[in-house]
């Protein structure tokens, strides 16, 4: 059973007070990316692309892009900033040194990497609002959804970083499955067009299953499909965790 106790939110909390130290150099990617990649497709592109009366490309994408770059968030988060923490800072080895415990560690990165998503979201649906890409009030339902992808896609790449050798191996995880993603969950296009094996292989990707969501709560059309998005997204956020922390367990204990 995980050793988790109210320490874990210390972890949490060390990083966030970090952040909050150089969140103006922070603020960059989050906003101009997103900016860029709407005013290119959702308006440039946007406007060779129609779906049928009632869809046009900005109402498509905007939802999407609240969950694909909010999933680089929570990803780079665990990735990069937790084996900075854990390899090149010493962070992890003061921590435990103390009374909070590796899975405690472990759930208070997961947990500001989830804050970080959850920022991400907030970032990216603001600019899609303005951009007229959400037409549904129930779209202010995806910002508290928003922690449990935002967990999920966190203890996924903390899996990784306990496994990694090397910053630069990082590199892989986001080549071969987080970039994927962003590709590839019918964010930009319509999966039902593409070869039957591309839905199928699409459908067991997390992020997949955060554009469902998030697309129909932004237009105002969730359906009861959808509730087997919500517990793929529990189950696969459950198991991530677990392993993670059996996973840092083995990498932090000598």
């Amino acid at each position: 059973m995980p050793d988790v106790s109210p320490l874990a939110l210390h972890v949490w909390r060390r990083n966030r007070d970090v952040y909050l130290n150089v969140w103006r150099s922070e603020l960059i990617w989050p906003f101009v990316e997103p900016f860029v990649t709407l005013l290119a497709l959702g308006i440039g592109l946007g406007n060779f692309i129609q779906f049928d009366e009632k869809t046009d490309y900005m109402a498509f994408i905007g939802p999407a892009l609240i969950a694909v770059y909010p999933m680089w968030s929570s990803a780079a988060e665990c990735a990069w900033g937790s084996f900075f923490r854990m390899d090149q800072q010493g962070t992890f080895d003061a921590v435990i040194a103390t009374p909070v415990s590796v899975d405690e560690v472990s759930t208070g990165e997961i947990l500001w990497g989830g804050t970080r998503g959850v920022m991400g979201v907030c970032y990216v649906g603001v600019m899609v609002l303005a951009f007229g890409g959400i037409s549904s009030p129930l779209a202010i339902l995806i910002l508290p959804f928003s922690i449990l992808p935002g967990i999920m896609f966190s203890a996924i790449s903390l899996c990784y970083t306990a496994t990694a050798k090397s910053i630069s191996s990082l590199n892989y995880f986001f080549a071969t499955y987080i970039t994927p993603q962003f590709w590839l969950s019918g964010a930009f296009f319509p999966l039902e067009e593409m070869p039957g094996w591309v839905e199928v292989i699409a459908w067991f990707t997390p992020a997949y299953h955060v554009v469902r969501i998030y697309r129909a709560l932004a237009g105002g059309s969730p359906e009861a499909s959808h509730l087997v998005d919500v517990a793929w997204i529990i189950v696969v956020g459950a198991a991530a965790y677990l392993l993670a922390l059996s996973l840092m367990r083995r990498r932090l204990i000598k």
